[in-house]
């Protein structure tokens, strides 16, 4: 088995987008994030419910990571009271309220100012993936070499679904394409890491969208995280990647979607 070892040059910080309005999915009592899945053991053996997000935490923990932002559109204000400062997870965790819902890239920008000067870990609090030491392979990836930006693969096959990755035999990304009708392409991603060259790149991005937004009075086109990784492909930055499990992900954001993931967990803990 392979072995993963990091040493980074910045501090790592988690970010999880948790701006979306979980429409396909409603009416929940819950934000989805939050919504019960699985269940984790206590201290003295006895179980308790286990929320999505929890999964997503879990991981980044278990590379190192000791600091993470949610980034909530107002009213999700049970994400903060169900994780408070982040010790049910070993995290210290910090909440942003996001101003500007037009999509991952807006979201992912409100923490610019908390984190520019840090490398960045994400991953969606509404999905579940394997393995455990994703974060931990991610991270080796990233300093191992010149890439900005490391992320996973996973299988997928619903192409309409996903980003799916074009990369060469060294694991260098050529190209990512947002939900395309159908792909002859295998794989698509769920978690990225990077270093703060990608940060200010997004930054600057998401400064011209909203020029662009002031200057339009039509609607904003809602731009998916996998345009900026690929516009920074485009521009010069380099993005690898890491095939890090057999399995595809598992995004509870449809019923159908979601009653996958009960059952998947019914029978194995992720």
């Amino acid at each position: 088995m392979a072995t993963y070892n990091y040493n980074p040059q910045q501090e790592v910080i988690g970010l999880l987008p948790a701006g979306g309005q979980a429409t396909r999915i409603s009416p929940l009592p819950c934000s989805k994030e939050l919504y019960p899945i699985g269940f984790r053991s206590q201290v003295d053996g006895s179980l308790r419910p286990k929320v999505v997000s929890h999964y997503l935490l879990e991981k980044m923990q278990t590379a190192g990571i000791r600091k993470a932002f949610f980034l909530l559109r107002p009213g999700k204000w049970d994400i903060p009271a169900y994780f408070g400062d982040g010790d049910i997870v070993g995290l210290d965790l910090g909440y942003l309220v996001v101003g500007l819902p037009f999509g991952v890239p807006y979201t992912l920008d409100r923490a610019y100012p908390f984190v520019k000067d840090a490398a960045i870990a994400i991953g969606f609090p509404d999905i579940l993936f394997q393995p455990d030491d994703t974060y931990k392979r991610l991270l080796t990836r990233l300093y191992a070499g010149n890439a900005d930006v490391a992320i996973n693969l996973l299988p997928f096959e619903h192409s309409h679904k996903g980003g799916m990755v074009d990369f060469d035999e060294r694991g260098r990304v050529r190209q990512i394409i947002e939900k395309p009708a159908q792909s002859e392409l295998q794989y698509s991603w769920c978690a990225a890491v990077w270093k703060p060259s990608f940060t200010e790149f997004l930054h600057q991005f998401v400064a011209k969208l909203e020029i662009e937004r002031q200057n339009n009075s039509s609607p904003p086109r809602e731009v998916p995280i996998g345009d900026v990784f690929q516009a920074a492909i485009d521009a010069g930055l380099q993005v690898e990647a890491e095939i890090c499990d057999r399995q595809p992900y598992l995004d509870i954001g449809t019923p159908a979607d979601l009653q996958r993931a009960i059952r998947y967990l019914t029978s194995e803990e992720m």
